[in-house]
């Protein structure tokens, strides 16, 4: 029964070991339709969604065989994605493009020297029974949807993590990018 109560793990803490998937493609393609807002864009980024459309986005990242990232790699359908929570460190794996995250738990702040990357640095924490998922650190050319909404080196996303039942996980995600974005904006999958 997928509606079963979530399992815990000896510490009391959701267990998010699992394979887990999308199930809804709509995600992928526009973020903010899904949130029921209007990105909040800045000029920058306002004129790079434009060209993205006008060219109808014939420089997806994926599309040039360029991995997803936070939070596309979590939202491609028919992609599962594998959790494997240990103490200290929490592990993502994703079949689309054989990537994989590491969110360290063991108390560690962002390293000072970071070079960007596709998924940033993250480091996660437990609030309560919502696993909380703070990365920084990405390079400038990934998209944070098919739709191309951009982001830029200065983004920050915090996902926070719930799992409700034995078969579904509910995903908050929250970016702030004062480079692409006039305010922080979020959406929940």
């Amino acid at each position: 029964d997928l509606t079963a109560p979530a399992p815990r793990l000896p510490d009391g803490t959701p267990d998010l070991n699992g394979l887990w998937n999308a199930v809804d493609g709509r995600f992928l393609t526009n973020l903010p339709r899904r949130a029921g807002v209007d990105a909040p864009f800045t000029p920058w980024a306002a004129a790079i969604f434009k060209a993205r459309q006008d060219n109808q986005g014939r420089d997806r990242p994926a599309g040039r065989c360029l991995p997803h990232t936070v939070p596309t790699a979590m939202l491609v359908p028919g992609y599962p994605w594998k959790v494997l929570q240990t103490p200290g460190l929490t592990v993502i794996l994703f079949e689309n493009f054989t990537d994989f995250r590491q969110i360290f738990t063991d108390g560690r702040d962002f390293p000072a020297d970071r070079q960007p990357a596709w998924f940033g640095y993250s480091i996660g924490r437990w609030e309560r029974d919502t696993f909380v998922i703070e990365s920084t650190g990405f390079n400038g050319e990934a998209w944070l949807d098919d739709t191309g909404h951009p982001r830029s080196e200065e983004m920050r996303v915090t996902e926070r993590i719930r799992r409700l039942d034995v078969g579904h996980l509910e995903v908050e995600f929250t970016f702030n990018d004062p480079k692409a974005y006039t305010r922080p904006w979020s959406v929940t999958v």
